[in-house]
Order: structure tokens, then C-alpha cells, then sequence
């Protein structure tokens, strides 16, 4: 099982919309892929039609029963092979509750390690802000992707994600891979390609082979509660995903299921089902 963390310490530079994305090809390419919404705000677990203030099983319980059983709280979508551990609000105040209580940042490792037979991928949308949740993605995860909006102020956000990052690493004295992906850009603006002249000229040894350009297409199948390589895998904005996906894996990973493979879809107006994976 690989997992991967999407993180940056600014809102609004395409996090939830590359975790969807990159779930969703994972998923269409025959792989059992779980996402984990550890954003307190939830955007990923609405993303799919659950309530972040009212979800019952989520993340938060896993703080709060280090002996629940992770399968209980896993929920499948309606696409298949597509599986979510929800976000809840409640989330926001566990850095308050559980305070320096040690083993709190290894809660999701546990879980996932737990997980690990039923899952060929898992996908963490991380928050935006450091705390015990920022450093449960970071400790479970293999490998991190930091989405850059190609603009100057996501730079800075970039910078922050960095200095944290370095932090984490210290003080676990782990090296964690991580790569820079720049995000929305627009070819027809300046800030755009300066922006992007700027990560190469810095990081490029850490960054992406690919850009994510602008792509309307996103915005609508996220209206319709549908990652969008489930709706269409020729679009220019999941061509790109797809691109990063293949830099990412392994070659010997990227062959696709048999079984399957090609029935991604449930219709848009079946229930959504709440069944949890069994355990």
C-alpha cells in the first residue's frame, strides 16, 4: 500500500481538487484506493455528500478509541474501488483536547497500517494549518505533494510548508520525498508563468514533471460531487494528473487490474452508500 499526503500551509492552491483527482485515477485504473480527509473544514468529505458537522464515523473517532477497529469508519462512495475516512469539525479541537499526550502523532500510521491488505492506495488531504493533524499526515504518508498555485502569494505558502516540513523531519529524523506541483496555471498571464519560472529556477530538483493547467472541468464535476477522471480520463486538467501519477509510481504498479476495470462509475442518482468495509 502507498500512501500519499497532499499539503500546503495556504488555502485555495487546488489541494482537495489534486487529492480527488489523483484518487480518482488510482481508483479508475483498478486500484482500491481509500481517501483520508484530515481537514477539519471537510472539503474532501463534501466533496463526496457527507456532512462534516454531522458525520458520526470519521477520523475523530480514531483519536478518541485508539482500539476502534479503522474499518468501521472507512465508508465506500458510489464509485468503485473509491473508499473515504471522513472529516469532522470536531477535528478543529483535537490539538486543544489531547495537548503533548504521547503516541498521538502516530494514530493514522496505526490505522492505516491496519488497512493496509484492503487498500492499494490512500490519499490524505491534509489541513493547512500545523498541528496534530499536519503531523499524523506527514508521519503516515511516503511520499508528500505540495500543490503550488502559480501565483506569488502561494509562494510564500510554499515556503511555510517547507520550514515545517524541515521541522518534522528533525525531529523524526526521517527523510520524507516530497514533490512541488504547480497548480492552476494559466499560460495566457504573466504572474502565471513568472510564478513558475520562479518554483523552476528554486526547486526544480523537487519539482513535478508536469503543470496543472486552468481547467473549467474541474469546478463541474465537483458541483456534481464527481472526481473528474470518472466522467472523462481526456481531459487536459486529469492528462496532467495522470502525468504526475506515472512520475510517481513505480513502474511495476502502474499496470491495471483485471477485474473491472473499466466500470468506474455508479449512476449520479443511486443513494449514497453508507455501508462501511468490512473488517
Amino acid at each position: 500500500m502507498k500512501v500519499w499526503a497532499i499539503g500546503n500551509q495556504k488555502g485555495g492552491v487546488g489541494k482537495t481538487t489534486t487529492a480527488v483527482t489523483l484518487a480518482g485515477i488510482m481508483a479508475a485504473r483498478g486500484h482500491r484506493t481509500l481517501m483520508v480527509d484530515l481537514d477539519a473544514h471537510g472539503s474532501l468529505t463534501a466533496y463526496f455528500g457527507l456532512d462534516p458537522d454531522r458525520v458520526e464515523d470519521s477520523a475523530y473517532r480514531l483519536f478518541n478509541d485508539r482500539t476502534l477497529n479503522p474499518a468501521r469508519v472507512v465508508t465506500e462512495t458510489r464509485f468503485n474501488r473509491l473508499f473515504m475516512l471522513p472529516a469532522s469539525t470536531a477535528m478543529a479541537t483535537l490539538d486543544r483536547q489531547l495537548g503533548a499526550q504521547n503516541g498521538q502523532g502516530l494514530v493514522i500510521s496505526t490505522a492505516l497500517q491496519q488497512l493496509k491488505d484492503k487498500f492499494d492506495f490512500v490519499v490524505i488531504d491534509c489541513p493547512p494549518t500545523l498541528g496534530i493533524l499536519l503531523v499524523n499526515a506527514l508521519a503516515a504518508c511516503d511520499h508528500l505533494i505540495i500543490p503550488v498555485q502559480t501565483e506569488f502569494l502561494a509562494m510564500k505558502g510554499l515556503e511555510r510548508m517547507l520550514h515545517t516540513l524541515s521541522m518534522i523531519q528533525r525531529s523524526t529524523r526521517r527523510d520524507l520525498p516530497y514533490t512541488i506541483l504547480p497548480t492552476m496555471f494559466d499560460r495566457r498571464t504573466r504572474a502565471s508563468q513568472e510564478s513558475l519560472d520562479q518554483m523552476r529556477a528554486k526547486y526544480m530538483l523537487r519539482l513535478a514533471s508536469t503543470v496543472i493547467p486552468v481547467d473549467t472541468h474541474f469546478r463541474d464535476a465537483s458541483r456534481q460531487g464527481v472526481p473528474l477522471p470518472m466522467r472523462s480520463m481526456s481531459e487536459r486538467g486529469v492528462l496532467a494528473y495522470a502525468a504526475l501519477v506515472d512520475q510517481l509510481m513505480p513502474v511495476e504498479q502502474r499496470a491495471v487490474r483485471q477485474s473491472g476495470a473499466a466500470e468506474n462509475v455508479i449512476p449520479l442518482n443511486t443513494p449514497y452508500n453508507e455501508r462501511t468495509v468490512s473488517s
